[in-house]
């Protein structure tokens, strides 16, 4: 339920057989539904709702094209910034999967001063936050406290899976496993941008933390 397989319009799959390349990694890897999550982040990549949907038909397309039998849909990773708050002021509709879940992310370098007023928008609109990746905002590890209020304000925590490795350095592995341990997790997802990431999903080292969470009954994936 996160991941950048969409064409051409953020730093995942750069045209579209790549990304046949990289869901066909995904299959067998044993993935068999997938929620792409390209981003949204507008200094950078301008993605809309229309573009996204665009995009998506033309994956889709050329999936059934290939007759690879797989389930896809297409949600989107919100970078917490004006544009976003601009959407919600507007209210204009938020690319949502499962119970209305919209992935969200913010600053890997310093925390927004009002990402509580926005998350909290985002629920008095009916939607449900999902923090991508919380282990990698590592500049809060010192304040662990904040992640108690993320959690206790509603928020839904999402794993990447390598962060149980070192993939993104010690300091986020240590911080993912830390919230292992209180039960912090609701979602996982692979984050996939490239074969790199697909190669790196297959370390043995990953089986044991990730079969230890998903056995924990807290794991809403299969519910997607």
């Amino acid at each position: 339920m996160h991941s950048h397989l969409l064409p051409g319009i953020d730093d995942g799959a750069p045209d579209l057989n790549a990304s046949v390349r990289l869901i066909k990694g995904m299959q067998q890897l044993g993935f068999k539904k997938l929620v792409t999550t390209p981003h949204i982040l507008w200094d950078i990549y301008k993605n809309t709702k229309d573009i996204i949907e665009q995009k998506f038909a033309e994956l889709k397309s050329k999936l059934q094209e290939e007759k690879i039998d797989v389930g896809i849909q297409a949600a989107a990773e919100y970078y917490i910034d004006d544009h976003v708050e601009q959407l919600l002021r507007e209210k204009k509709p938020l690319l949502s999967f499962g119970k209305k879940f919209v992935l969200v992310e913010f600053s890997l370098a310093s925390l927004p001063l009002d990402l509580k007023d926005v998350l909290f928008e985002m629920q008095l609109q009916g939607y449900q936050p999902v923090i991508a990746h919380p282990e990698r905002y590592a500049y809060l590890a010192d304040r662990k406290k904040y992640f108690d209020e993320l959690k206790d304000s509603g928020c839904l925590f999402q794993l990447n899976i390598l962060s149980l490795s070192n993939h993104y350095g010690r300091e986020v592995a240590e911080l993912a496993h830390y919230f292992c341990k209180k039960n912090y997790y609701d979602l996982i997802g692979t984050d996939l941008h490239h074969s790199r990431h697909l190669e790196a999903l297959q370390q043995p080292s990953l089986f044991t933390p990730l079969k230890r969470l998903l056995d924990s009954g807290r794991i809403q994936n299969a519910s997607l």
